[in-house]
């Protein structure tokens, strides 16, 4: 018997109908068809069809062109703190079911929408939680949600000191909120008197600023892409390109490279990678240099070849589809040079974060480049983001990292 619905009714479109049907949880506002009175800006409301059949019932978003986020398409789930305390369990589970004691260390614990919590950020360094809240329905249970995942980890043994907000980015203003940086107050608990914790990821130690750092303060979705570069760089003389701050390098580093040489434009970013070479006694293989990688790779045809193995995780070149045809131009253009640099037998780690640039469209983009360059590939892995980041079925966006390991033959 179905729970008597007491939240007001948003009708949509036989479209977004099809794509709840298929796992999307999002309805956009032209999606709405027709709107019950009552609703609160954050607050549930009940998804329904156009023949009045329940879809899902999830956070009204009135600023935003994804109007409603579906949290359950349970019409008998009950939305009180057993509800959110059942699904940070889940959440923290599933990292303890696919990732080893070691490795949770550093882990996404909550990853938006391929974990149910719509708008919500999780990251797990060390002692530190770092979370992001991009949705006005998670800001409004924010309350009630971190100290419960607190208690969870806490009585499982994490030892947790604090949570740092990093509401510091402009996509919270299409919510209607405001960008703020702080640490999220505990009850009862005084502020930890720092932002910066060390984590340890495949062996290599890292200082992590959750307040200061890029995102959340780490990149933790290439985890095992990484531990996949430690394993094939053993003797190899490798040249990382955009490696903000050297974890791919450092990784090549420990496992055996000859000598690493780690390229980023950012001075402060070759600080970093400097500084945590010099942190796990590897600055004696590992050079930092400041370079525009666009610049640098021509530069390295007109000398012998000296690298066989080039690493290239860009940032993302595109974050909207109307300039996805500059990312890939971009794209190829490093992946070409890369390509000609290496010699017969060299490899090749290649990858992008932007979820508009497909693996499709990235597979053809690698394809023109081979041919470009004159080269053909043999695909020794092709990977994705790390398991703590889950693929959502039916849920385009939650798949957004390619990469790729090749030799060049």
């Amino acid at each position: 018997m179905k729970t008597q619905r007491d939240y007001p009714k948003y009708t949509v479109t036989p479209k977004a109908e099809a794509a709840i049907l298929r796992g999307h949880p999002w309805v956009y506002d032209a999606e709405v068809l027709a709107a019950e009175e009552g609703a609160e800006n954050g607050g549930l409301v009940d998804v329904v069809s156009k023949k009045d059949r329940y879809l899902g019932t999830g956070f009204l978003s009135e600023h935003s062109k994804i109007r409603v986020r579906l949290i359950s398409r349970n019409a008998n789930d009950r939305f009180d703190a057993a509800f959110w305390q059942r699904k940070l369990r889940w959440a923290w589970d599933y990292r303890k079911a696919v990732m080893s004691a070691e490795d949770l260390d550093a882990c996404r614990i909550i990853f938006g929408e391929a974990d149910a919590f719509p708008g919500l950020t999780v990251d797990k360094f060390h002692d530190l939680l770092s979370i992001q809240v991009l949705s006005v329905g998670m800001e409004r249970i924010k309350d009630h949600l971190i100290p419960e995942l607190v208690s969870i980890l806490r009585e499982d043994g994490q030892a947790i000191r604090g949570v740092f907000e990093r509401n510091d980015v402009a996509l919270r203003e299409k919510e209607g909120l405001a960008q703020e940086k702080r640490w999220f107050p505990l009850p009862g608990e005084a502020v930890p008197d720092s932002p910066i914790t060390e984590i340890m990821e495949n062996g290599v130690k890292y200082l992590v600023d959750v307040e200061n750092g890029q995102k959340t303060g780490f990149f933790l979705d290439q985890k095992y892409n990484r531990r996949a570069v430690a394993r094939l760089a053993r003797g190899r003389t490798v040249l990382d390109c955009f490696t903000h701050t050297g974890s791919f390098a450092l990784n090549a580093a420990m496992g055996g490279a000859a000598h690493v040489t780690a390229v980023d434009v950012s001075e402060s970013a070759v600080e970093m990678a400097r500084a945590n070479a010099e942190r796990n006694g590897l600055d004696g293989v590992m050079e930092c240099v400041a370079a525009n990688v666009f610049d640098l790779l021509p530069a390295l045809e007109k000398e012998p070849k000296r690298y066989d193995f080039i690493i290239l995780d860009p940032p993302a070149f595109t974050k909207s589809r109307k300039t996805v045809h500059n990312a890939l131009a971009g794209y190829k253009e490093i992946n070409y040079r890369a390509m000609r640099l290496l010699p017969r037998g060299g490899l090749l780690a290649t990858c992008s974060c932007s979820h508009f640039a497909t693996e499709e469209k990235f597979v053809a983009m690698l394809h023109d480049a081979a041919r470009d360059a004159g080269v053909q590939l043999r695909q020794i892995e092709a990977r994705q983001q790390s398991c703590d980041h889950p693929i959502l079925w039916g849920v385009e966006e939650t798949n957004y990292l390619k990469f790729y390991l090749f030799q060049v033959v």
